[in-house]
């Protein structure tokens, strides 16, 4: 029997969302990969510090010893840092595991937080092999190491093939042609709401962000008033904030 690990979490755009949580085992994977390719950098960087230092000075020789420390802590704490802000909470370990980092509440993990998670990096692997991370996973509520819990971040699990599927239209939906449809019944709150999401939705799983946008779009799609037709959620949430705008 499969069984996933669930947690419900608040957005900021006002909807619950259920998300499944990463298990000791595809985190173990995810890490895997991600070790291996900081070793493959580190090799690199040894090697060519070692063609660069051949014949060299003493004192040359202890600049390139030097600047070889610095690089592995670099590359040992900077590697995680680096991809989970700048590439949407998944290193290429994650990526290939289809695993995400994200804030409690959903929101992207900012550089705080991802320096936090990774430099407790050092308490999670005690006293080897990840124990300590290992342990707190399997014990904690929502599947957190330490680093998560001090960061305030879980890791979750992306639904790859999710799919959005146009469905029949409420009262009002959102073609081209913008003179057929009235949203002045929406709100300035409303649009701000939308906007959040629409800034954010790269940052969101599939399956999170299929799901906001169908909440929205159904909860707001009574208020716009025109012809009826069918509709996919984030067409129609984009358009009812241009015509806003255009609108004034």
């Amino acid at each position: 029997m499969f069984y996933e690990d669930r947690i419900s979490v608040a957005t900021p755009e006002g909807v619950d969302l259920d998300v499944t949580l990463a298990g000791v085992g595809s985190r173990f994977v995810a890490g895997v990969i991600d070790q291996l390719l900081r070793w493959s950098v580190l090799i690199a960087l040894f090697v060519l510090m070692a063609v660069l230092g051949e014949g060299g000075a003493g004192d040359l020789a202890g600049a390139g010893v030097a600047a070889l420390v610095v690089a592995i802590f670099l590359v040992q704490f900077g590697y995680d840092v680096l991809f989970e802000t700048r590439a949407a909470g998944r290193t290429p370990g994650k990526r290939w595991t289809g695993l995400r980092v994200v804030k409690m509440g959903g929101a992207p993990v900012g550089f705080v937080a991802s320096a936090l998670r990774n430099v407790l990096r050092i308490v999670d692997g005690l006293p080897g092999f990840y124990l300590v991370g290992m342990l707190s996973v399997l014990f904690t509520k929502s599947n957190q190491r330490l680093g998560d819990l001090a960061a305030g971040t879980i890791v979750v699990r992306e639904r790859r093939h999710s799919t959005m599927l146009p469905t029949a239209a409420p009262a009002g939906s959102a073609p081209a042609d913008s003179e057929l449809y009235d949203v002045s019944a929406i709100s300035a709150d409303e649009v701000a709401t939308i906007r959040r999401f629409l800034d954010r939705r790269a940052t969101l799983t599939s399956e999170a962000r299929d799901r906001l946008a169908r909440e929205m779009a159904t909860r707001l799609g009574p208020k716009v008033v025109g012809p009826a037709r069918r509709w996919d959620p984030e067409e129609f949430l984009e358009y009812v904030v241009a015509a806003k705008a255009a609108r004034g």
